[in-house]
């Protein structure tokens, strides 16, 4: 069959249509803002705190407990106004949570402001709000960690967010999905879709994630907490 040149630059075309659409969608997806973090290994993260070890495999940040070390962060950061997911499962004999906005001691720095005695921090201990990973009722809402050791949920008077079904949303032995967004002095979180914590403070306008392996009594362990699909978009 002879085709005329007309019909085969419209053929031509249409078959390029579906080619350029998809290029179009994928820059749109790799333009939306998210960070996919732990994909390469660990990246630009560093271990503070404590010795607990960390280690990434096929975008599975798993985080080990250490006998005789304290509490222990994978730190990345600073941060001001974000959005944060990711899927995490813990041992049930260990809790866990994720640091924001949060803050290292430096050498010769005071007691942070709001901390339940006068003594100053050690040198290299983060600090600050963190979103609690646990299966016994309290995932998802915030403890102040090193600091005023207390519920942010408590300070904030919104109690009313620990509802039947915040406390019941993390599975235990389960991939639980996470979702926390900052932005201002506003806090809020997520668990498994239920709404878990939603409050405002100022005392942290800026200040680092940190991934937590939580320090353990002598003699057990070691247990692990893992984290997948952690990805990460700033809010401007």
């Amino acid at each position: 069959m002879k085709f005329t040149r007309p019909f085969l630059i419209l053929a031509m075309a249409g078959l390029m249509l579906p080619t350029f659409s998809l290029q179009a969608a994928d820059k749109k997806k790799a333009g939306d803002g998210w960070q996919n973090w732990f994909k390469d290994g660990l990246g630009d993260a560093k271990v503070v705190s404590g010795t607990a070890s960390y280690k990434a495999e096929n975008g599975v940040l798993t985080g080990t407990t250490v006998e005789g070390s304290g509490n222990t962060f994978l730190m990345k950061g600073p941060y001001k106004d974000f959005e944060l997911e990711f899927e995490v499962k813990v041992d049930n004999e260990l809790n866990s949570g994720v640091q924001v906005r949060s803050h290292i001691a430096k050498a010769g720095d005071p007691a942070p402001s709001g901390t339940k005695d006068s003594k100053a921090q050690p040198p290299g201990r983060m600090y600050g709000p963190q979103c609690e990973i646990a299966i016994n009722g309290t995932a998802g809402d915030f403890y102040d960690e090193a600091r005023r050791g207390v519920w942010w949920t408590d300070v904030t008077n919104t109690q009313s967010m620990r509802t039947e079904a915040s406390k019941a949303a993390f599975q235990k032995g389960a991939w639980n999905q996470y979702r926390i967004v900052v932005t201002g002095d506003h806090y809020q979180s997520w668990v498994n879709g239920v709404p878990t914590a939603d409050f405002r403070q100022s005392d942290d306008p800026e200040g680092y994630i940190g991934f937590q392996v939580h320090s353990i009594k002598k003699g057990t362990g070691p247990y692990s907490v893992q984290w997948r699909r952690v990805r990460i978009r700033e809010m401007k």
